[in-house]
């Protein structure tokens, strides 16, 4: 008996090695997407874009359907996504940084976690852009003078604004803020009107004319992160990279250190596409080589533009170690960021 056991023990393993080497193939079958906005947005449109120029380069070229499933900020569509989708490879997620955020899936109704998801890839937006009026610079570093004004858009400022609110809080910046602003637009128009002398954004288009004016300058940037390390936009020309400027700054204090990893790694992120958890390896790693291939199609980086002039493909480590970052901090982290800016006059509820 113990013999014939051996015998059997030998056969299945054969047999799973066997399986495990076959050829992952999607022939005949049609890959679902979902996601977690309605039709017409930002994720929804990358969706649409990445979904079918990723289906052709997986093994067997399935057709691919987009499924939108909004509601609760996502939530509906991530608890369906690990609730009720096998792990089988024909179904993955197209997230945005709002899913990605624990203020969103640590609430009582979400029953999902990012940081569990197998990560295919993603796409960031370049990096933001902090401008200045060059005549208005003098005065971010003297507390005597006028403050330097910061325009953002109405309720809380998006977190590439955010870096203002760190050099206020750290650096010591002279600043205020003025808020209610509709969009980028306003925003550059506001500053060519001297109406404010500082803003932010990622919009390359809306910073063309920007720029070039000599009246304006490019004070830092916030860099976007590849195979791991935050790399300046050319663009930008020499504009430093914000966290270089401050990361010897902050207190060694566990909260701030974590509240500013929090909102650096939240400014990085955009979309990202995953499986779900306990998706096997050997079909995790055929859409990463069928994601990989199809952000080094320079055909893609064109269409991308369609979506915006700052669509820029990110691989699935660095979306990992990004959404790994943001999970990891703690309630008393991501408070900070709202003190921080209750500090400096804004309401953050």
């Amino acid at each position: 008996m113990r013999r014939l056991a051996i015998i059997g023990l030998g056969l299945f393993l054969n047999c799973t090695a066997a399986l495990a080497d076959e050829p992952v193939s999607f022939k005949g079958k049609t890959v679902t997407m979902i996601v977690a906005s309605a039709p017409g947005g930002g994720t929804d449109i990358s969706g649409r874009l990445i979904a079918p120029l990723l289906a052709n380069l997986l093994p067997g070229k399935p057709s691919v359907i987009v499924r939108n499933v909004p509601g609760a900020e996502g939530v509906t569509a991530m608890n369906y996504f690990v609730k009720q989708v096998a792990p089988d490879g024909l179904t993955v997620t197209m997230g945005s940084t709002t899913q990605a955020d624990p203020l969103l899936y640590r609430r009582p109704q979400s029953q999902f976690d990012p940081t569990t998801f197998a990560i295919i890839g993603g796409a960031g937006r370049g990096g933001t852009a902090l401008v200045i009026r060059r005549e208005a610079e003098a005065r971010l570093y003297d507390s005597r003078a006028a403050p330097v004004v910061m325009g953002a858009l109405g309720g809380v400022p998006r977190s590439g604004m955010l870096a203002t609110a760190w050099g206020v809080d750290v650096l010591g910046w002279n600043a205020k803020w003025v808020l209610g602003y509709r969009g980028t637009k306003d925003l550059m128009l506001a500053l060519s009107r001297e109406e404010i002398d500082m803003t932010s954004t990622a919009n390359l288009f809306q910073l063309q004319e920007i720029i070039v004016n000599p009246k304006f300058k490019i004070f830092s940037q916030s860099g976007s992160l590849q195979n791991g390390q935050l790399m300046a936009r050319t663009e930008f020309g020499g504009a430093p990279i914000f966290t270089s400027m401050i990361q010897d700054k902050i207190k060694e204090e566990a909260i701030p250190r974590q509240a500013f990893d929090y909102w650096s790694s939240i400014t990085s992120l955009d979309k990202w596409l995953a499986l779900p958890p306990k998706t096997p390896d050997v079909l995790v790693h055929a859409y990463r080589e069928a994601y990989k291939s199809m952000s080094a199609d320079p055909a893609f980086a064109e269409l991308g533009k369609k979506i915006s002039e700052d669509f820029e493909p990110m691989s699935y480590h660095d979306v990992e170690l990004l959404i790994e970052r943001i999970g990891s901090t703690p309630p008393e982290g991501i408070a900070y960021i709202g003190a921080m800016l209750r500090r400096q006059g804004v309401t953050t509820e």
